[in-house]
């Protein structure tokens, strides 16, 4: 008897089973609760890092934007030719480089070659400047004078400035500025803004109608070159 109570006692340390089977059930319910929750925390975590991606990215688009359009607005922006009015100082499809900061500071000079807006239009138009507030521009069989004294203009080309325009003197008033195209032949500008009874009759530009102030052409690369 003795002896085979030892070996049922051995037998049993052999095979806890009863025991380790209960043991190994609440350890496997741990497991997969901690499983559960790990889950739940990563899904958790993955979906608050698709969001703070998703605000960061949006965050950041929208910074470049308002910096574009900041530059764009007071520093200066490429814009392209689109016409022969100012042949051949500067070639349609030419792409100019123009500042705006300039005139921020300090108002356009006569000579500068300008970004502006027409009054009741919308798109650019590229001049060059004539005339300032105070000045009085007139035009004699296409020579311009400005305070009764003849503008030296070398930038002109003399086949496009052939038809013999004239204007009577035209003040500018406080904040006025007056524009003419360099192809004095194929220009709409100041001295031609409206036709009524058979003439012309010219408009002064205001100041907020200035854009900017170009510099050089960019493109292309080839026509490399600085504006006077």
């Amino acid at each position: 008897m003795r002896i085979e109570d030892k070996e049922q006692t051995d037998n049993q340390e052999l095979n806890p089973a009863e025991d380790t089977e209960g043991f190994t059930n609440d350890e496997t319910e741990v497991i997969s609760t901690d499983r559960k929750t790990v889950r739940q925390r990563f899904l958790q975590w993955k979906a608050s890092f698709k969001l703070s991606s998703l605000i960061s990215w949006v965050v950041t688009l929208g910074s470049a934007v308002v910096i574009a359009l900041l530059i764009r607005s007071f520093l200066f922006e490429p814009i392209r030719v689109q016409g022969e009015s100012m042949r051949d100082t500067l070639a349609n499809g030419e792409i100019m480089f123009v500042t705006k900061i300039d005139y921020i500071f300090n108002p356009p000079k006569q000579g500068d070659v300008i970004i502006c807006k027409y009054p009741g239009r919308t798109e650019y138009f590229v001049k060059r400047l004539m005339g300032c507030p105070g000045d009085i521009i007139e035009i004699k069989n296409n020579l311009v004078y400005r305070n009764g004294e003849l503008l030296e203009e070398p930038y002109l080309t003399p086949e496009n400035n052939t038809r013999g325009l004239s204007m009577e003197a035209f003040e500018l008033k406080e904040g006025e500025y007056f524009v003419m195209g360099d192809n004095r032949d194929n220009s709409h500008d100041s001295r031609n803004y409206y036709y009524q009874g058979g003439r012309y009759i010219p408009a002064a530009l205001t100041r907020d109608q200035i854009i900017g102030h170009v510099q050089c052409v960019l493109f292309p690369f080839g026509n490399i070159r600085g504006i006077e």
